[in-house]
């Protein structure tokens, strides 16, 4: 099982030319980076975790300016979005943003992808929260279809253009791995586009096991975004067949972050696929 870490790169925290390095030198496999395009002042929705908005929502780099500075920096890590919002994102200028940190980085970008939780926030892009799910369905599609075809089209209700030409196309064939974000409805939509799993960690063992229920049967890769790092669940996950689970780094100041990685590195060789 792979051992990488996510966390929130803002402006006060430890840049991505500092981080990226510290994890290859440490042995994490990857790193996964959160994206919110800005707050609303005036919100209604519940933050997810209860409680106050934590301050990072509000102060998040552009996660593919951020990797694209790591990947300058590293060679290995794996370089990935947990998880870009695309249903508030232009869909084509997301594909070329993708497939030219893949070029760049030399085939080491995934792609993950979910539908939020901020209502005001999408609004603000034009987004309906009511059919965000359905909107994400087709746009997948036409990722797909722009990485990897050379003259591409779309037709659908929410996502439409005519041929076009595109590139850079992925250097990962057929595309970058794809990766949906969130609980058992982003698991049955994983399903139906054949690609994996983001969920989050599980508070307990059992409740990881009864969570790898929800992909019995399913060969598909699963991606635990963030996982404690707890060698009773991580054991579950790890004899469930998880692919890769990642480590939540706090964003503090560079010091304290380092020294988190050295707390948490002792754990990447117990689970070293």
């Amino acid at each position: 099982m792979k051992i990488g870490i996510n966390t929130f790169l803002t402006d006060e925290g430890i840049g991505p030319t500092r981080l990226g390095p510290a994890l290859e030198e440490r042995g994490f496999e990857s790193l996964f980076l959160a994206e919110h395009s800005h707050i609303p002042a005036r919100r209604a929705s519940a933050y997810p975790g209860g409680g106050d908005l934590p301050r990072v929502y509000y102060r998040t780099l552009d996660p593919f300016v951020a990797l694209a500075a790591a990947a300058a920096v590293t060679e290995r890590l794996v370089l990935g979005t947990g998880v870009t919002l695309l249903i508030q994102r232009d869909l084509i200028h997301t594909a070329k943003e993708v497939a030219a940190l893949d070029l760049i980085s030399r085939g080491r970008a995934v792609f993950g992808a979910g539908v939020g939780w901020n209502r005001e926030e999408m609004a603000d892009h034009g987004t309906d929260p009511r059919t965000r799910g359905a909107l994400l369905d087709e746009q997948l599609e036409a990722l797909i279809a722009i990485w990897t075809e050379d003259l591409a089209e779309y037709h659908g209700r929410f996502v439409e253009f005519d041929p076009m030409y595109a590139w850079p196309k992925p250097v990962q064939r057929p595309h970058p791995p794809i990766f949906i974000g969130g609980g058992e409805a982003a698991a049955k939509r994983a399903v139906r586009h054949g690609v994996g799993w983001i969920p989050n960690g599980a508070p307990d063992a059992t409740a990881a096991r009864a969570q790898l229920a929800l992909f019995d049967g399913v060969d598909l890769p699963v991606a635990v975004t963030p996982a404690a790092p707890d060698p009773a669940i991580l054991d579950v996950y790890a004899e469930g067949g998880v692919e890769r689970v990642t480590f939540f780094l706090p964003t503090v100041a560079e010091s304290d972050s380092l020294r988190t990685l050295d707390e948490l590195a002792p754990l990447i060789d117990r689970y070293r696929s």
